[in-house]
């Protein structure tokens, strides 16, 4: 019997998980399964590297001792599938992801055409949903991972910024400030504003921003508060009230003379877009191949 990666992923994901039935739902295999893989990892070692209770797997010492490897072992298939998904031009496989509803309505479908175009045999499958929606898919396995807007905690996701993304002060096109090469923060702040619901990843960009820059958002003169970033488009076109959102978003009604963007003296909204997926989970390789696309191709040329 040789030592492999399966059984030192499996042996992590139990201690992770802390229960044989957690690490096979996890996993998609049935108890016994992993409970078999685990016992001939064990007498591979000739010890014992999990302590059965009726309450909790424990670590043994041995078990403590391997842990760290198990870790190292899996960030390195990671990295290792990273590194030659650069070269593997003919890769096939389906690419099936989340994406926030910024990311997924206008940043991805300009991206997803040259990605397809270099990998040509990979299928891909988006659901454009929020964030929790995508947290909660991928706990369950329905997604590989997801592409969102701002940083979450969850003890069982690994995040990493992938893109960056900069929102920009709005106006319909007849408004005051439409022909301002420039304007100061604080008469932005005396406009009515249509903004985004609360929680949503561009709103806590622009309120995180305002308050470092003294301006309290509470404040605001909120006449609107709505679920997409089309919708917020369209209130501002038909003159309800400025806003603060994707520049990447707004390019279509800019270029046709429907909406005005005006930069803010001394201020910038830029972020950064991350990808989310389970830490005890290895990315398959059309979903590297993507993430290494993200990261280092010039996406501003789609954009």
């Amino acid at each position: 019997m040789a030592l492999n990666f399966h059984q030192l992923h499996i042996f992590y994901t139990v201690a992770d998980k802390g229960s044989f039935s957690a690490a096979a739902a996890a996993l998609h295999m049935t108890q016994p399964a992993v409970t078999m893989q685990v016992q001939s990892l064990e007498e591979y070692f000739g010890t014992k590297l999990l302590r059965r209770s009726t309450k909790r797997i424990e670590l043994t010492e041995a078990g403590k001792a391997l842990m760290p490897y198990a870790s190292r072992s899996i960030h390195l298939i990671q990295e290792t599938e990273q590194a030659m998904s650069a070269f593997t031009k003919q890769l096939k496989g389906k690419l099936q992801l989340g994406a926030s509803l910024t990311i997924g309505e206008y940043i991805l479908p300009r991206l997803l055409g040259p990605f397809g175009n270099e990998f040509p045999h990979i299928a891909i499958s988006m659901k454009v949903i929020n964030t929790s929606q995508i947290i909660d898919d991928i706990l369950s396995h329905q997604l590989n991972f997801g592409l969102i807007e701002a940083q979450v905690s969850h003890p069982d996701m690994h995040m990493e910024a992938v893109m960056s993304d900069e929102l920009k002060l709005i106006v319909p096109k007849n408004h005051p400030l439409a022909g301002r090469t420039d304007v100061a923060l604080s008469e932005v702040a005396e406009y009515p504003f249509v903004l985004r619901e609360q929680g949503s990843g561009t709103r806590l960009v622009m309120e995180e921003q305002l308050k470092r820059k003294g301006i309290d958002p509470a404040n605001l003169r909120i006449v609107m508060e709505l679920g997409s970033t089309g919708a917020v488009k369209s209130a501002v076109e038909a003159g309800l009230g400025v806003s603060i959102i994707s520049v990447s978003s707004v390019k279509h009604e800019v270029a046709l003379g429907l909406l005005a963007v005006v930069p803010i003296v001394d201020t910038t909204f830029k972020r950064q877009f991350y990808s989310i997926h389970l830490k005890s989970s290895v990315l398959p390789l059309s979903a590297v191949t993507f993430l290494t696309f993200l990261r280092e191709r010039d996406l501003l040329q789609w954009l």
